[in-house]
C-alpha cells in the first residue's frame, strides 16, 4: 500500500507520481531516492541528438554576417525553432523520467545559474547550456559547476562579459573601453555569496577586473562558440577581492577567485538556504539550513552529498506540504500519471500560458521559489482553465479513481474525494483532481 512518505518522496523530491511510482517508493522511499542519484550526469534520450553550443553559435554568426534583414529574420526563426524543440523535449524528458529527483536538481541548478532566451542568441543555446554546464555537475562539486557556467558562452553573452575590458589592457586603452560589471555582480549576489554575503562595490569591480578577457571565440576563429581567454583584454596587475590578493595570472586569476568563492562560508549558507527553501519550505527552518551549510563546507561543496543531506533531513518529510507547485512542476506532475502523447510544442505553450516558459526567467535571479509568486488570482484561474482543457483532451479516457489513488491518494481529503466521486463524468472528475488543493502542493 502507498504511504505518505512515498507521496512526499515522489512529489517533494520528484516531479509527481508516475504510474506505479508510489508502490515502488513505499517500502524504502529514501533508499529509492538515493538510487536515483546514480543517474546524475546522464543525458535523457529525448535530449541526446541536439546540437552542441559551438555548432549553434556558428549558425547564428553565419546568419547574422550578411546584414540582410531577411537573413537575420531567418536566423532568429531558426534559433526560436531550436528553443521550441529542445524546451519541449526537456519537459517531455521530465514527464517520462525514471530518475525525477535528478531532473528536479537539474532544473534547480539551471534556475540558480539562469540564462534567458530574451537575448536572440540565447534562444538557440539555452538548452545546450543546461546540457553542457549544469547537467554534468549536479552530482559533483559546486566549484566545478560554477566554473563551467561562468566559462560557457551562454553565460558570458547573457551577462555581457564579452563586452568587459580592462581599462589598462591593450584593447581597453586602444578602444577607450572599460569594465562591464554584470557577470561579476551576479556571481557575487546570486551565484555564490548572496546579497547579504559581505561584499561591497570594490569587490564587484575587483572580480570584474579579474574576469576581463573571459569571452567566447569570435566569428571566424577556430574555437568560435567555446570559451576563450583574450589576454589583450585582461586588466594587468594584482587585484584584491574580499581582502585576498590575487597576483597577476591571466586566465588563472578567474579560476582561483571562483574556487575561493565556491568555498566561502557565505556561499555555503546561501546555497543551503536556497536548497532548503526549494525542498522544505518557503521560510526554511534554521536548523536545516545550518546543517546543510556545514555539510557544504565539510564536503567541499559536494552537490551529491547535499542532495543526500536533504533526503536525510527530517524537516523535508513533515506535513502539511509546505510548497506550492510552480507552473513547471504542475504541468509535469499532471502529465506524468496519464502518459502524455501530444506534441512537445504543446508543452512549451502550456508553460508559457501558466507563466513559466522554459529558460525565460524575467531576470538573472531566475524564477521565484515561493508560493507568493504563483498564487495570484490570474495564475490560479489559468491553472483551473488548463486543468479543464487537459481533461477535455483526454475525452474522459482517464479513470479518475485509480489516477487519484496513484497521485494524491495518501493525502487526499474527504472533501476532495467526495467532489471527485460526485463529478458528472470522468472528464470532470479528472479536472477536479488536477484542480484540487492537494494536487497544487508538493
Amino acid at each position: 500500500m502507498s504511504t505518505t512518505a512515498a507521496f512526499i518522496a515522489a512529489t517533494r523530491f520528484g516531479l509527481g507520481p508516475g504510474p506505479g511510482e508510489l508502490e515502488k517508493l513505499a517500502p524504502a522511499p529514501q533508499q529509492v531516492l538515493e538510487t536515483q542519484l546514480g543517474a546524475a550526469g546522464r543525458v535523457p534520450a529525448e535530449l541526446r541528438d541536439f546540437q552542441r553550443t559551438p555548432e549553434i553559435v556558428k549558425q547564428f554568426q553565419k546568419g547574422g554576417r550578411k546584414r540582410d534583414r531577411d537573413d537575420l529574420k531567418e536566423t532568429k526563426r531558426r534559433m526560436r525553432q531550436l528553443y521550441m524543440d529542445e524546451a519541449g523535449a526537456r519537459t517531455l524528458a521530465a514527464i517520462r523520467s525514471d530518475a525525477p529527483l535528478v531532473e528536479r536538481l537539474v532544473a534547480f541548478w539551471s534556475n540558480h545559474f539562469t540564462v534567458s532566451i530574451r537575448k536572440p542568441l540565447l534562444s538557440g543555446v539555452a538548452g545546450a547550456y543546461e546540457r553542457e554546464a549544469i547537467r554534468p555537475h549536479v552530482g559533483g562539486r559546486f566549484a566545478d559547476m560554477l566554473l563551467a557556467v561562468t566559462q560557457h558562452p551562454a553565460m558570458l553573452y547573457y551577462l555581457d562579459n564579452h563586452l568587459s575590458f580592462g581599462p589598462n589592457s591593450v584593447v581597453g586603452r586602444r578602444r577607450d573601453k572599460g569594465l562591464n560589471e554584470n557577470l561579476a555582480r551576479e556571481i557575487l549576489e546570486l551565484h555564490t555569496l548572496g546579497v547579504d554575503g559581505g561584499y561591497g562595490q570594490r569587490d564587484v569591480e575587483a572580480l570584474a577586473r579579474i574576469l576581463t578577457g573571459w569571452s567566447a571565440g569570435r566569428r571566424g576563429e577556430a574555437n568560435s562558440g567555446t570559451f576563450r581567454f583574450y589576454d589583450l583584454a585582461h586588466e594587468p596587475g594584482a587585484k584584491s577581492l574580499l581582502g585576498r590578493n590575487y597576483a597577476e595570472g591571466g586566465e588563472e586569476e578567474g579560476r582561483r577567485a571562483l574556487f575561493d568563492l565556491a568555498r566561502h562560508p557565505a556561499t555555503a549558507h546561501h546555497i543551503a538556504t536556497k536548497l532548503a527553501r526549494h525542498f522544505i519550505a518557503d521560510d526554511p527552518p534554521a536548523t536545516a539550513v545550518n546543517r546543510l551549510a556545514r555539510l557544504f563546507l565539510d564536503t567541499d561543496g559536494d552537490l551529491g552529498a547535499m542532495a543526500r543531506g536533504l533526503i536525510a533531513a527530517p524537516e523535508a518529510w513533515q506535513q502539511p506540504l509546505a510548497k506550492i507547485k510552480s507552473p513547471n512542476d504542475y504541468v509535469v506532475s499532471a502529465l506524468r500519471p496519464v502518459g502524455f502523447t501530444g506534441a512537445s510544442k504543446r508543452l512549451v505553450e502550456s508553460l508559457s500560458l501558466l507563466g513559466q516558459a522554459p529558460f525565460d526567467a524575467p531576470s538573472p535571479a531566475g524564477w521565484p521559489d515561493t508560493a507568493e509568486a504563483w498564487l495570484g488570482p490570474n495564475a490560479l484561474m489559468h491553472r483551473i482553465e488548463w486543468a479543464y482543457a487537459v481533461a477535455e483532451r483526454t475525452g474522459g479516457a482517464v479513470p479518475p479513481g485509480p489516477v487519484m489513488d496513484q497521485t494524491i491518494g495518501p493525502v487526499v481529503s474527504p472533501a476532495t474525494r467526495q467532489a471527485i466521486a460526485r463529478a458528472a463524468d470522468s472528464q470532470q472528475a479528472f479536472a477536479l483532481l488536477l484542480a484540487s488543493p492537494e494536487f497544487q502542493r508538493r
